[in-house]
């Protein structure tokens, strides 16, 4: 057998259980182990590499996902370009578990995921699966919710190259160049990608500069792989993450940023994020046969950057500095321009061995992590100048992941399908200090037992599947820094899913039931700690139960529609709210029972319909609709988002020349509506006068606004 034909082999698998599903089959070793096949009973969702051309015009990750079931997403600056965010059922950021190839990329200790370190990272995408619930085990932060995972190891065996260029609104630039060499003599393949995006953002002086770099190197023998994959992003975004008050949004100044105006006359012109990260993964697998094979990785991320903030009537001492002396007058309080800076170095080791025959799939795994942090600030201008040291705080934190697990799926009829996972995790965490806190020391270990259990059945055109599992999760940084006597406890989510399908010739529609149990889920209270600031705590009963609707139908070839409605219930059993009492120098406690979990619609749809009235062109309308949000737990009409629906408008008109493998436009207008909307927002509030005062903070999305896309393959 000749290697490429053995690479076709091992791509398409042999008859298996999942040998109808080409989506896992065709995935690389290393993110089989932590996808679910096709009869697993994981509630899951598949992204071709079709699907994300089709939306890969410049806006970031969270955007390609919008029309997936139970998904929110937003935008600091409004316009999908920079820092944006995605909730699952939801599920914050801090939840989602998201891997690169099978590798961890949540961050290790906010656990969130900043996908705008990865400028144009879906352009080297070949296929994504979201699973939502615990899902499958998978390396890195606990899935509390929702996992995604990105795979980019896909070999491309014919030679290519792509130009990809979109212009749109809010001066919106997206360059991308794309390159690979195909299988070299039935062994070697080398792909690249450099990718430029720039925008003025929708909201005031929100704008992006972000550059990345994409290269991977793979060499395919007989029994034996090895790649290796680098990528860099490097990120320069004006600062919008505080939102627009209420008042302002009133009053129609719904691009109005509030970052850099502490500095007197015109607001400071490098109130912004810089942040450089880089990736480097090498992977190998061996094969021992047909049956059984063998992959494991290195990997390391280094990050480094700062954001810069100007400061207005800051105090020397707060910076440990002495204060200065002029004209025989102590100066004692400044306007300072400081940067925060973090320089962290992420790295580790997954594993997998793989056994799979006609009826039986077995999967032992794992991975090793370490992470090293160091935060520091420094004082770059003050308006009396600086003395002293330039950083003010310098601060260590080290965290080590391990995690093993064993997944077996077992075909005991040709209907049925069992499914069990095992996974044992342990976390050590230890920071030294915090820049408010700079005695608190935490030193914490964590071992988990995460158990999946599952049956799914196929017959027909039916299928549908059980399954129950736990997940569980330790604290981020922030929440530490509560104090010796608030520390916080690690959440536990118990989740029971249930789905089917009917799948036929034209058509599939299904459903699937979620019932999600949290145990100490961490909340903001408006609760302070021994610092003085606001950090999340355990609330010991909460919950979210809802049920998944999808559907798509083509009755005929030149049209097609396809949506999904969640419609669910997100309750704390009870919740104790805090609210500062400036009147009585304390905070004033009111309780609430059954309320709202912050942020968690009731109803999210989205629909897509497509219309083909000509060869090669192909005309779509997306629609997204999110029911009223409450931007805390006591379900108060005076702190919620509204409910939106939008619609977007998509033509793709491709063109097949003899030079031109693929010649495509893509124009696109989304919100043609024009509707005002606000995704995300935030809220706090305190007593002055006998008065409950409500500070409301929104995060408000473009209006009407295009994008323009030129694609040549080459």
């Amino acid at each position: 057998m000749t290697t490429l034909n053995l690479f076709a082999f091992l791509a398409q698998g042999q008859e298996t259980i999942a040998e109808k599903d080409s989506f896992y089959n065709l995935s690389p070793v290393e993110v089989k182990a932590v996808r679910a096949a096709e009869h697993a009973p994981v509630t899951k969702t598949n992204i071709s590499k079709k699907e994300i051309e089709k939306q890969n015009l410049v806006q970031d990750l969270p955007f390609l996902l919008n029309q997936t079931p139970s998904v929110v997403i937003n935008a600091d600056a409004g316009n999908g370009v920079g820092y944006t965010g995605i909730r699952i059922r939801g599920t914050d950021a801090t939840r989602i578990n998201v891997t690169l190839n099978g590798i961890p990329y949540n961050d290790a200790e906010s656990q969130g995921t900043f996908f705008v370190d990865l400028p144009d990272f879906a352009s080297s995408v070949n296929s994504i699966q979201i699973q939502r619930g615990v899902g499958t085990s998978s390396n890195g932060g606990g899935a509390f919710g929702a996992t995604i995972n990105f795979s980019t190891n896909e070999a491309n065996l014919k030679p290519y190259s792509e130009f990809n260029n979109s212009y749109g609104s809010f001066a919106t630039w997206k360059n991308t160049i794309k390159a690979g060499t195909g299988l070299i003599g039935h062994h070697f393949t080398v792909d690249a990608r450099l990718s430029n995006i720039t925008s003025s953002g929708f909201i005031d002086r929100a704008s992006s500069k972000l550059r990345s770099l994409y290269f991977s190197t793979g060499y395919i023998g007989k029994s034996n792989s090895l790649r290796f994959n680098l990528f860099k992003g490097y990120e320069k975004t004006y600062q919008a993450w505080y939102g627009v008050s209420e008042a302002d949004l009133k009053a129609g100044n719904r691009r109005i940023n509030y970052a850099g105006t502490e500095k007197p006359g015109e607001p400071y012109d490098n109130e912004t994020d810089n942040y450089w990260q880089d990736h480097y993964q090498l992977f190998y697998t061996h094969h021992f046969n047909e049956r059984l094979a063998f992959n494991t990785a290195l990997f390391f991320t280094k990050g480094k950057g700062y954001y810069e903030e100007y400061r207005a009537g800051q105090t020397y001492s707060s910076y440990n500095l002495p204060s200065p002396v002029l004209g025989g007058n102590v100066m004692d309080t400044a306007d300072f321009i400081r940067q925060l800076w973090l320089n962290n170095n992420f790295y580790g080791n997954i594993f997998s061995l793989q056994y799979h025959d006609a009826s039986t799939e077995i999967t032992f795994g794992g991975a090793y992590t370490r992470y090293e942090g160091n935060h520091y600030g420094k004082l770059i201008w003050a308006t009396y100048g600086l003395t002293g040291p330039d950083k003010w705080y310098d601060l260590n934190a080290l965290k080590t992941d391990f995690n093993s697990y064993a997944k077996l799926l077992q075909e005991f009829s040709k209907r049925w399908n069992a499914y069990a996972d095992l996974q044992y995790r342990h976390v050590r965490y230890n920071i030294d200090g915090f820049p408010d806190n700079r005695d608190l020391f935490i030193k914490n270990n964590y071992d988990f037992f995460n158990p999946k259990i599952g049956v799914s059945y196929a017959h027909n055109g039916w299928s549908g599947y059980f399954s129950y599992g736990i997940a569980q999760k330790e604290p981020n940084r922030d929440d530490f820094e509560a104090g010796k006597n608030q520390q916080p406890k690690p959440e536990r989510l118990h989740d029971i899913e249930l789905g089917f399908e009917r799948r036929g010739r034209n058509y599939r529609w299904g459903a699937t039931f979620y019932y999600m149990k949290y145990r100490d889920q961490l909340v903001l209270t408006g609760k302070i700690n021994d610092v003085g600031a606001y950090t999340r705590t355990n609330i010991p009963d909460s919950y979210r139960m809802g049920v998944e609707l999808q559907g798509s139908l083509q009755p005929v070839s030149w049209f097609k529609a396809e949506g999904n409605l969640t419609l669910s219930r997100n309750k704390v059993k009870r919740f104790t709210e805090y609210i500062d009492d400036y009147d009585n120098s304390g905070q004033k406690l009111n309780n609430y029972f059954s309320t709202d979990i912050a942020l968690s619609p009731e109803i999210i749809g989205s629909a897509t319909v497509s219309f083909f009235p000509i060869k090669n062109l192909e005309l779509g309308l997306m629609s997204k609709y999110v029911s009223n949000q409450y931007l805390d737990n006591t379900e108060n009409d005076g702190r919620k988002l509204n409910a939106y629906y939008v619609q977007d408008a998509r033509a793709i008109y491709t063109l097949h020349k003899k030079v031109l493998k693929d010649a495509n436009i893509i124009f696109q207008v989304n919100n043609i509506f024009n509707k005002k909307y606000e995704p995300n927002g935030y809220t706090y509030n305190y007593i002055y006068g006998e008065e409950l005062i409500v500070n409301n903070y929104y995060f408000p999305m473009a209006e009407t606004n295009f994008m323009i896309a030129i694609n040549l393959k080459l």
